[in-house]
Parts: C-alpha cells; sequence; structure tokens
C-alpha cells in the first residue's frame, strides 16, 4: 500500500509546500504527498520558491490549497507545521507535529537552514515510512 502523507500549515506557502515537495522528489510513485493550510495564502512565499530552486525543485507553479476533509481523511499520517490550535485533529490519524521556523520574511540564508532540515525531516520519515529516499 502506498503511504499517503499530508503536509500541513497555516498558509501553504512556505514549510508545507517545502516537505511536501521533497516529498514527492524523494518518494517519486512510492508515495502519495499533499500539503494544505488552515488559511491559504494567494502564492507560495518568492523567497521559498527561490530556496528550493537553489535545491533543484521548481515551485513557480504550486498554488497554496485549502485544508480539506477529503485531504486529511485519504491520508496515513498528518504532518503539522506550526499551525496549533488552527490544525483540525481528525481521529484514527497519525500525526507528527514538525517544530519548523516559518520562512515567510526570513532572508534567504534562513530560509535554506529551514529548507535543508525539513529535507532532512522528510527524508527520516519516508525512511520510517519504508520507502527509502530516491
Amino acid at each position: 500500500m502506498t503511504p499517503q502523507i499530508l503536509f500541513v500549515c497555516v498558509h501553504n506557502a512556505g514549510r508545507s509546500q517545502m516537505a511536501a515537495a521533497f516529498a514527492s522528489l524523494l518518494g517519486g510513485d512510492r508515495v502519495a504527498v499533499r500539503s494544505a493550510g488552515t488559511l491559504p495564502a494567494n502564492e507560495v512565499h518568492p523567497i521559498v520558491t527561490e530556496a528550493m530552486a537553489e535545491a533543484g525543485v521548481d515551485l513557480s507553479n504550486e498554488q497554496p490549497q485549502l485544508l480539506t476533509d477529503e485531504a486529511a481523511h485519504a491520508a496515513n499520517v498528518v504532518i503539522t507545521m506550526g499551525c496549533g490550535d488552527a490544525c483540525p485533529v481528525y481521529p484514527g490519524k497519525r500525526y507528527l507535529d514538525w517544530q519548523v521556523e516559518d520562512p515567510a520574511g526570513q532572508p534567504i540564508e534562513t530560509v535554506r537552514v529551514i529548507r535543508d532540515g525539513i529535507r532532512a525531516r522528510v527524508e527520516a520519515l519516508l525512511r520510517e515510512l519504508g520507502v527509502p529516499p530516491a
């Protein structure tokens, strides 16, 4: 069975976008990945798009998405990233809360550190799910 991963943050414009992109890149077709926000922004933060491009990941066509019941119910594991009480909890789902600094308004040097930390967490999660990172 293909693991279904949902990454959630408030605006779905930074952390959850980076995590989903890395999970898709490193997990390939061995995982199903979604990201969403409780109050989605209009666009992915440009600084996040820039930092991810440096890592070879194109986020220029990504759009923040609203967290839906459907996305949450489909997931085997839900990773919350800084949304606290704004993220609803669905019974029977496995939740992990990653304490990751918000890249919004940060200089590129800080966003690179956040990006690299998220990648490391995604790699560890994939290994835990039995999907060695590509």
